[in-house]
């Protein structure tokens, strides 16, 4: 039996799953876990590292193993200094004989494309683009974080309909926004959103898209307004790293499209622009239609690194 162990750290909450890896397969199920968020920039070093090891703890208990062959740990924090290294030694604690640290974008390419061609968009609490040409080089655009960027995101989504519903107050337009913002933060009139929202720490703005979504397709403008950019950003990006594969790799035809996160995936007026979107400026483009496991690139991965293969 060679047991391998994949973990999929996302910004919100992280999964893992063990299984029994032979000839290359994916063979059988040991055990699934879910716990929260091991990004440190989100929940801080301490629960990361509570979060990471009860996840663990309770994956090897439904697995009933004590170490596992390899390991691969996707993780949306990965290239911050010192995050490989602090997982690598939590890993090597819980006795992995051979383990990596990666973006959460390359397991969830593996998981589309399993080391092939293709181009994946990201879009859940933060959003990155990334795509790999025929030799396996790798192009990229966006996740350069909730702050600086991550258009299109859950987080994106929350911030921009907060901004512009209070836009849409000064000019007196009509929206639910605001209304449903201060019911979820527990405030009572939009000037108070400000002492919230420029507070240390600041409010989940991604918490707030589920509301936003649900406003928007009840027909709120300036909810559907937010929804609509976040879509056309989301398009810009796999256009964009479309571009940069063609032009420096000397790509002729099309890649597939893969997706992955609640943005697209839970949100109907997000995906059918997207998908329209990228059909109106590619249509030869293939887009999946159902959403990309990023965990299943995790395992994809691991299962190589037991076999030596990475």
């Amino acid at each position: 039996m060679s047991v391998v162990l994949g973990i999929d750290g996302g910004g919100t909450r992280t999964r893992a799953s063990i299984v029994d890896a032979r000839d290359g397969n994916p063979g059988r199920v040991l055990a699934f876990a879910e716990s929260g968020s091991i990004k440190r920039l989100r929940v801080g070093v301490q629960v990361a590292e509570e979060n990471l090891r009860t996840l663990l703890r309770e994956v090897y208990t439904q697995a009933g193993v004590n170490g596992v062959r390899a390991a691969s740990c996707g993780v949306a924090s990965a290239s911050l200094s010192g995050i490989a290294e602090w997982i690598t030694a939590v890993l090597e604690n819980f006795a992995v004989e051979r383990s990596e640290v990666v973006g959460d974008e390359i397991i969830a390419l593996d998981a589309a494309f399993q080391g092939g061609p293709g181009i994946l968009q990201i879009a859940g609490t933060g959003s990155n683009t990334i795509g790999r040409a025929p030799d396996g080089s790798r192009e990229g655009a966006g996740g350069w974080s909730s702050r600086l960027g991550d258009e299109g995101s859950g987080y994106w989504i929350g911030l921009h309909a907060v901004r512009r519903a209070l836009n849409a107050y000064d000019r007196e337009e009509p929206t639910q926004i605001i209304d449903r913002v201060c019911a979820i933060w527990g405030v009572s009139a939009a000037r108070d959103l400000v002492s919230v929202a420029d507070g240390s720490p600041g409010p989940d703005f991604a918490a707030l898209a589920p509301a936003v979504n649900e406003l928007a397709e009840a027909g709120d403008a300036v909810a559907r307004r937010v929804l609509q950019q976040a879509a056309k950003d989301l398009v810009d990006f796999v256009l964009l790293v479309r571009g940069k594969l063609r032009r420096k790799h000397s790509i002729a035809g099309e890649l597939p499209v893969a997706w992955t996160g609640g943005v697209i995936e839970k949100m109907e007026p997000v995906r059918e622009a997207f998908f329209s979107g990228l059909h109106a400026a590619a249509p030869e483009m293939p887009v999946a239609q159902e959403a990309v496991v990023a965990l299943n690139g995790a395992l994809w991965r691991a299962q190589r690194l037991a076999d030596g293969k990475t």
